[in-house]
């Protein structure tokens, strides 16, 4: 900074007198000054340049910081301290450009600003080029339509699996969210089947209201997409591929056993549940994968109590059924009676008539 006449002299001045106008001018001089050796400073030079703009930029005008945050936004060595000031700011045009492009703030940042501030705040986060897991669950949490739409919409946003499970749900209300979820592809298969088989009980009940006299019809024919969207899923999947094949060799190899299904259920892995059940009880992959997203449980016990599974077992697959929530009391009660009075020749006589079924419905 010395090579520059004056600007110390005024700068002593600007930090300590209380002349807006001068600090304004002399924090663009400073930050001019920055800009024209970024990427060559030490962090000790750094480290100076953050406590000098940190203290002009406390005392400026709006207009004056957001000019100011405009310019160090992008900027990959900008001095953190002040583009922490400048991102809690409250005013969003000084906060927003330094929260959707610096690099220089950090997740536990990004974090508390999106659980504090508001939700201009928040849509210029939703904005940034990558959003961790932990950032896009406040944004999830807190974030209006807008907000959530922004964040889905983008490619760099990463969402946890609860994340997830919160879109599905917020989806089922919302068609443009819907569309925009099922655009992702990094939706984890089992969300997708889930709000694809939700959704489209949805367009059902409109379709039987409309058509009343063809409801059997109507029925197949959304059964029958719901299977080739199933199917489409599980092509394009290289996470269904690999447990595919896995299971596959397991059951190959004489080692597919109801300890197996056990383990693959109560680890809430989808894939390899369903491929497991689909070899134990020779059926299609998509009669097994439909018994696990649907509402109704009955099917899915018959394929247990054929299989000659365990109440146990049975228990587990039903609890993986419901989505990651426990059974209640009642509903457990009801389906422990199922399954109890259902003798296993009858299950078994049921699997025959699935596969003629299913034999039937591609011929």
């Amino acid at each position: 900074m010395s090579a520059h006449g004056g600007l110390l002299d005024q700068l002593e001045d600007a930090m300590q007198g209380a002349n807006v106008a001068r600090r304004a001018d002399v924090l663009r001089r400073v930050t001019d000054l920055f800009m024209s050796g970024t990427g060559s400073f030490s962090d000790a030079q750094i480290a100076l340049f953050d406590e000098v703009m940190t203290t002009l930029a406390r005392g400026v005008e709006v207009a004056a910081r957001a000019a100011f945050g405009s310019r160090l936004a992008a900027t990959v060595d900008a001095p953190p301290k002040v583009i922490g000031l400048l991102a809690f700011d409250q005013e969003i045009v000084v906060a927003a450009p330094v929260l959707s492009q610096s690099q220089r703030l950090s997740e536990q940042q990004l974090v508390e600003n999106a659980r504090t501030m508001s939700q201009g705040h928040l849509l210029a986060i939703a904005k940034r080029r990558t959003i961790n897991e932990g950032v896009t669950d406040v944004l999830l949490e807190r974030g209006n339509a807008t907000v959530i739409y922004a964040a889905v919409g983008n490619d760099g946003s990463r969402f946890s699996d609860n994340g997830f499970s919160r879109l599905v749900e917020q989806s089922l209300r919302n068609s443009k969210l819907a569309s925009c979820l099922w655009s992702r592809p990094d939706v984890p298969r089992r969300d997708l089947m889930n709000l694809f088989q939700r959704v489209s009980e949805e367009v059902r009940a409109n379709l039987e209201a409309a058509r009343p006299r063809e409801v059997q019809q109507i029925r197949a024919a959304i059964a029958a997409a719901a299977d080739e969207i199933r199917a489409m899923a599980r092509a394009g999947s290289g996470e269904h591929r690999q447990a595919r094949d896995g299971v596959e060799r397991l059951f190959s190899a004489g080692g597919l056993n109801e300890d197996k299904v056990l383990e693959f259920a109560n680890s809430r892995d989808f894939d390899r549940t369903a491929v497991a059940v689909s070899l134990v009880c020779d059926l299609p992959i998509n009669v097994v994968e439909r018994s696990l997203v649907q509402k109704r449980y009955e099917q899915l016990l018959v394929f247990a109590k054929a299989a000659g599974f365990s109440w146990k077992t049975a228990k587990a697959l039903l609890s993986l059924k419901m989505d990651r929530r426990d059974l209640d009391g009642e509903e457990l009660d009801r389906c422990f009676a199922t399954f109890t009075r259902l003798r296993e020749k009858t299950a078994k006589t049921a699997l025959q008539f699935y596969r003629l079924r299913e034999k039937a419905a591609k011929a």
